[in-house]
């Protein structure tokens, strides 16, 4: 069986595999963090800002989960 793939690239593919996993991870501990800062802001009184957070953070989560699937189509 011939490969056409660059010498290295499993490796590479070890590494964007690696990288993935990692930004799903923070991505759920942003939402984590964000939901903690709402509950905890709702009582004095600031849910609003901690609303902006919350979005900011899923708007990311997109965005990283929007790279990672234009990424495993390129392999």
């Amino acid at each position: 069986m011939i490969d056409d793939n660059p010498p290295g690239m499993d490796k590479l593919r070890g590494v964007i595999n690696w990288v993935k996993i990692i930004a799903y991870l923070i991505c759920g501990l942003g939402i984590i963090i964000a939901g903690a800062m709402m509950a905890i802001g709702q009582r004095r009184g600031e849910g609003g800002e901690h609303a902006a957070r919350l979005g900011w953070v899923l708007a990311a989560c997109i965005i990283i989960g929007s790279a990672t699937a234009i990424v495993d189509q390129l392999k």
